[in-house]
């Protein structure tokens, strides 16, 4: 499969539009960098698209085993230590799984693949037009 995405950034600050099949998002900054807070930034996004993959590999994945796992929640956040920034994702199910269901589950969520292209197995080339 094949995804596209096209983003033109306006004149205006970072106030950016970002167009996906027939769906548009807008991007932005917050006040503090020089944005206008318009919208989610870029890293927020990618958070978000994370989280959003994550999710929906686990249900798929829940479903092919027949697990009623319930609804299912992924946290993405971007934190700093001493070894430089880095990302934590704390999932939860509504209803209760077994020790053995936890462990499967999180070695799919590492499957995702979204998680896989941040993990830097995409190759990412670019051009000036």
């Amino acid at each position: 499969m094949n995804s596209k995405s096209e983003v033109t950034l306006f004149e205006k600050n970072y106030l950016a539009e970002a167009k996906v099949r027939n769906h548009f998002s807008v991007i932005d900054e917050p006040v503090s960098v020089g944005g206008d807070d318009n919208g989610p930034t870029p890293v927020e996004y990618l958070l978000t698209a994370i989280g959003g993959c994550v999710a929906i590999t686990l249900r798929m994945y829940a479903e092919r085993k027949g697990w009623d796992v319930g609804k299912i929640t992924v946290h993405v956040l971007q934190l700093k230590d001493e070894n430089g920034a880095y990302l934590s994702e704390k999932i939860s199910f509504e209803k209760e799984v077994t020790e053995e269901q936890r462990k499967r589950l999180l070695e799919i969520a590492g499957k995702c693949p979204v998680a896989k292209m941040v993990k830097g197995e995409t190759r990412i080339e670019s051009s000036i037009q």
